[in-house]
């Protein structure tokens, strides 16, 4: 652990906006005492070092060597790991997972990386889905990424929708695995503009990004739905962090539309029905938020 504080302290020095982040997993016993390492229970024990959220990935693209598909295929079970996500990893009233970071931006919030299946893969070995379906899939899973309190983290060429043909570990495989194929920006325009999107909201809107931990804990709130697949939270009292009132997010991995109530106000919608803008997509006046069947909305209170 005093490892990595030299370290993080000595590379701020020199770059005050360097990121530093890792696997905090051991692949196997460590030799040293659990509580002397820099494993990912132990990241609040760091300053200004993170590590890779399997809590978020797993619950919305389901656990490593899992036959589903987690959330973002309507399987239940996963809410509170998805709550822990959105907040960032930090300690929340209305989360219920023990918290390892002391700050959200120590929590890196995935879905797939460079070691085991990439999403596309992941989906079309654990679900029998079609392909329009897979895409909205992935649509909601970097939704969920994107508007989380932590550190967004995009595996290269997921927004092209890459595969590595089922191939888990690639390290060392050749281009024939591992390139990417870039006539997928045309194949999949939609996708790629929605990724697209997505970093542009969170980019105009800082309360995705919040920062601080106290912050978090006075800003979100979730708001209570029965449905085990829907996540819906709230970030209000926005004025002078965001050029919103409020953001507000639904998303729905269930197989059917989702509403819930919301506070009567003036809304630009962000994102909807698979489509994502910063500029917005309409205006909303009313008090509710709905998504269709795998999808999520975005609404931003003028």
């Amino acid at each position: 652990m005093t490892l990595w504080h030299i370290i993080s302290e000595r590379l701020h020095a020199i770059d005050p906006d360097v990121v530093i982040y890792g696997e905090g997993w051991a692949a196997e016993a460590p030799a040293y005492p659990a509580e002397e390492i820099a494993l990912k229970a132990n990241t609040y024990m760091l300053d200004k070092v993170g590590a890779f959220s399997d809590n978020i990935r797993d619950a919305v693209r389901g656990p490593l060597g899992c036959e589903n598909a987690g959330f973002m295929d309507g399987v239940a079970g996963n809410k509170e790991n998805i709550h822990f996500g959105i907040a960032g990893g930090v300690e929340h009233p209305q989360v219920s997972v023990e918290r390892w970071t002391n700050n959200p931006l120590q929590h890196v919030s995935y879905v797939s990386c460079h070691d085991d299946h990439c999403l596309r893969d992941r989906l079309e070995e654990a679900t029998k889905a079609t392909e329009k379906e897979r895409l909205a899939m992935v649509k909601l899973a970097q939704t969920a990424v994107y508007t989380s309190q932590g550190i967004p983290f995009i595996f290269n060429g997921e927004e092209l929708y890459r595969h590595k043909q089922g191939v888990k570990n690639s390290y060392n495989k050749p281009d024939s695995i591992n390139a990417i194929d870039w006539t997928y920006k045309t194949t999949y325009k939609d996708l790629v503009d929605y990724y697209a999107g997505l970093a542009a909201i969170r980019h105009a809107h800082p309360g995705f990004c919040l920062g601080d931990p106290d912050l978090v804990r006075e800003k979100l709130q979730f708001i209570e739905v029965n449905d085990p697949c829907v996540v819906a939270f709230r970030i209000s009292g926005l004025e002078g962090i965001d050029s919103a009132k409020s953001l507000t997010v639904l998303l729905n991995g269930s197989k059917k539309a989702a509403k819930v109530e919301i506070p009567q106000g003036n809304y630009t919608v962000l994102a909807k029905n698979g489509q994502a803008d910063a500029e917005g997509l309409g205006a909303y006046s009313g008090n509710t938020i709905s998504a269709a069947a795998t999808s999520a909305t975005i609404l931003a209170e003028n």
